[in-house]
């Protein structure tokens, strides 16, 4: 465990070093000088860096905890149920499910069936909603600054792709704490009758 305290964030500074070398690398680049694939391979690039970071580090330290407890709390249910509705958010769960939850030892790494995993649940999807938000952030700012130098594709594809590996998995880790809160209420409500 402090191997991981100290190894991880290491991983993580090379990926800002990583991060900020190819947006420079970017900017100084002509967009006419830059063959399609290449700008295709700095997209997925610019989102693997810039998120890995924030993965880093928070398999070693409760990183949700920099956000305050009520970003965490879902305020409109049915607005968050309608937007998963219009993104298909059950099939990007069920992409999910396909290739990498699948196993059972991964997801009772998130939820082991329990009372008590609940909690383990809901710290799980905080720390992976700040996991992902963060990075999309500051990937959308990124794409702005790369932008301005006139790389139109670059910040396209890597918008897109931020909106696949980022905004698509905040949306289901606030609906999981959704349900979980959904379920918490209903565990309450029976302790509350016996």
């Amino acid at each position: 465990m402090a191997v991981k305290k100290v190894v991880f964030p290491l991983f993580s500074i090379f990926l800002v070093y990583q991060s900020y070398e190819l947006v420079n690398a970017i900017l100084i680049l002509e967009p006419s000088e830059v063959p399609l694939w290449m700008k295709i391979l700095f997209a997925a690039l610019l989102n693997l860096f810039v998120t890995g970071v924030f993965a880093f580090t928070g398999f070693a330290y409760k990183t949700s905890r920099l956000l305050p407890d009520k970003y965490y709390r879902i305020r409109d249910p049915e607005f968050l149920l309608e937007i998963s509705g219009v993104l298909k958010l059950t099939y990007f769960r069920k992409f999910l499910l396909l290739i990498f939850w699948s196993q059972q030892k991964n997801r009772k790494k998130f939820f082991n069936g329990s009372i008590a995993g609940l909690e383990n649940f809901d710290y799980q999807t905080r720390q992976s909603e700040f996991g992902h938000l963060i990075p999309m952030l500051l990937i959308q700012l990124l794409c702005l600054i790369i932008l301005t130098q006139g790389h139109y594709a670059i910040a396209l594809v890597a918008t897109l792709l931020n909106i696949c590996f980022n905004f698509y998995p905040v949306v289901l880790q606030r609906n999981h704490r959704m349900r979980i809160s959904v379920l918490n209420h209903k565990l309450k409500n029976r302790e509350s009758d016996s």
